[in-house]
């Protein structure tokens, strides 16, 4: 892999409201090895960005790959051959979007993760939880109130978001064996959800003592848990049991985002989502009951953002689309820029995000030591987030682990 040297660049990294003077960037074997305002290589290629905006790759802390479909009932039930094909279509997209680094919330396994560190495929680092857990009846069951059949105990088709499992007994069970069959962290479904068919948003999935279980057994491992989480009771006992990743979040309160905060616990916000589940879900395939339900999380969305940011909790980068709206994926940058400054837009994309996926240092930033996962932006997205939004139309340039995806003339 031959060395790139970037003059004139930019830097946008998420940790101040305007962009760094001009400065070098040197990549050597997939890594970042200097960085500084004047550098020298004999053995570099040089590239002259011109005063062009150099971010480091982009990170969505709240993905499902396996979603080909909107209708998650009936993506479970599609061949693996299938789903693995359109995973790999997903993910390609979602790299050509600056997306270097996902993250995984329910679904994809350690077969597909390790096909991606293959490099076979253009595809962005995947972090996996492999199958959400979900008790009878929660965010995770698609069953129907009519269909009686026995959950699958094991065998899960790539296409499933989660497991069932109920009782102490059984969520450890299925967390260690999320955890053997190579699952980075746990994923739980603790409130309900739009998707599912049986469970409104109020309802409270596992009991505490379970909520209790996972935790311990994930901490066990060196690891942590995500909940899927809306209301407020639901994320105060999630918190107190020890969750550290809040997916959603939309019905926060003021006092429970400082306890979160207090304890560490980090947002994963997917505004989006809600946004274009509303206006595209049902065409796609979205259950009618599952469209009712959006409208429900949607409106209190900005609010939660406003609420979560005067309280200090650290808020990640998350789109959690389904299907067709995948395209969509970018366009949560916008969304939150409505509420909350740029730089901290883009730092929950980049640092924020890199410290929620235990790596920081290595992601999510500029510095020597990181991977070279570099995205270059025509323009200045602190003064224009959409500039990131548009298929990656105004990135000419993506590189990941110092190769490059994508590399248009800068002319």
């Amino acid at each position: 892999m031959a060395a790139t040297l970037f003059q004139n660049a930019r830097i946008v990294d998420g940790t101040a409201p305007e962009r760094a003077a001009p400065a070098s960037v040197l990549v050597e074997g997939g890594l970042i090895r200097e960085v500084g305002k004047t550098i020298r290589s004999d053995k570099a290629r040089v590239i002259d960005l011109k005063g062009r905006t150099l971010m480091p790759g982009l990170i969505d802390a709240h993905v499902h790959v396996i979603a080909g479909l909107a209708d998650l009932g009936r993506n479970a039930a599609l061949p693996d051959s299938l789903v693995t094909v359109r995973s790999l279509v997903i993910m390609r997209e979602m790299l050509l979007r600056g997306f270097t680094t996902v993250r995984d919330v329910g679904g994809a396994d350690f077969g597909l993760k390790q096909a991606t560190e293959e490099n076979d495929f253009p595809t962005p680092r995947l972090v996996i939880s492999g199958k959400a857990l979900s008790q009878t009846g929660g965010h995770a069951d698609f069953r129907g109130r009519y269909d009686d059949r026995l959950a699958p105990g094991t065998r899960h088709r790539l296409g499933a978001l989660g497991r069932i499992c109920d009782g102490e007994a059984e969520v450890r069970r299925a967390a260690r064996e999320e955890l053997k069959g190579g699952a980075d962290f746990i994923k739980i479904m603790a409130n309900g959800g739009c998707a599912s068919p049986t469970d409104p948003i109020h309802f409270l999935g596992f009991s505490v003592g379970e909520l209790e279980a996972v935790v311990e057994e994930a901490r066990m491992a060196g690891t942590y848990v995500s909940a899927h989480v809306y209301t407020d009771e639901a994320i105060r006992r999630c918190v107190e049991a020890g969750v550290h990743s809040l997916e959603h979040c939309n019905l926060i309160k003021a006092e429970t985002a400082k306890l979160a905060t207090k304890n560490g616990a980090v947002a994963v916000p997917t505004l989006v989502t809600y946004d274009k589940l509303a206006s595209e879900g049902g065409k796609l395939g979205f259950p009618p009951d599952s469209v009712a339900k959006v409208e429900f999380v949607r409106a209190a969305g900005m609010e939660s953002l406003a609420i979560m940011k005067q309280a200090g909790l650290a808020m990640a980068y998350g789109s959690d689309l389904l299907g067709e709206m995948h395209r969509h994926q970018s366009e949560e940058f916008v969304i939150r820029g409505r509420a909350l400054p740029a730089h901290e837009v883009i730092g929950a994309a980049t640092h924020v995000a890199a410290r929620l996926l235990k790596l920081e240092g290595k992601i999510g930033t500029i510095a020597p030591g990181a991977y070279a996962d570099l995205v270059v932006v025509d323009g200045d997205p602190l003064q224009d987030l959409a500039l990131l939004t548009r298929q990656g139309k105004h990135m000419p340039v993506i590189m990941k682990a110092g190769a490059f995806i994508k590399r248009a003339r800068l002319d």
